[in-house]
């Protein structure tokens, strides 16, 4: 859980400098939102997954890719959500949505791998 704070704070900074360098008029202006709503799945994923080890350590195939659906269906709703009401560019919404995605999914397999490598070893 910690390293997705550092993450989230990292990603901050990064948002905070391309507004700094006027980079920002490629990012869509909900991106606050957008990282608030990977930040609370990345937490919520976290919760799950530390039950589903509390439980039955032999289920996590199971309490992971539960957690994977969640996530997903989830995304679906917000983007929906977003389109429905109307945010102004949808197309730059969709990217940057998309692209956080797909940062916060490659650091979770990375954080996985780093597990379970730590755990057959």
């Amino acid at each position: 859980m910690f390293r997705t704070i550092l993450v989230t704070l990292f990603l901050g900074i990064v948002l905070f400098a391309a507004d700094y360098f006027s980079l920002g008029t490629y990012i869509h202006s909900e991106k606050w939102s957008i990282l608030a709503f990977f930040f609370a799945v990345s937490l919520l994923q976290h919760r799950l997954m530390e039950q589903g080890f509390k439980e039955n350590r032999d289920k996590f195939v199971q309490f992971y890719l539960t957690t994977v659906v969640v996530r997903l269906l989830l995304c679906l709703v917000f983007v929906g959500v977003f389109l429905y009401f109307k945010v102004n560019s949808p197309n730059s919404f969709v990217i940057t949505f998309f692209v956080f995605y797909l940062f916060y999914t490659c650091f979770e397999i990375y954080g996985l791998y780093r597990n379970l490598r730590r755990d057959l070893e």
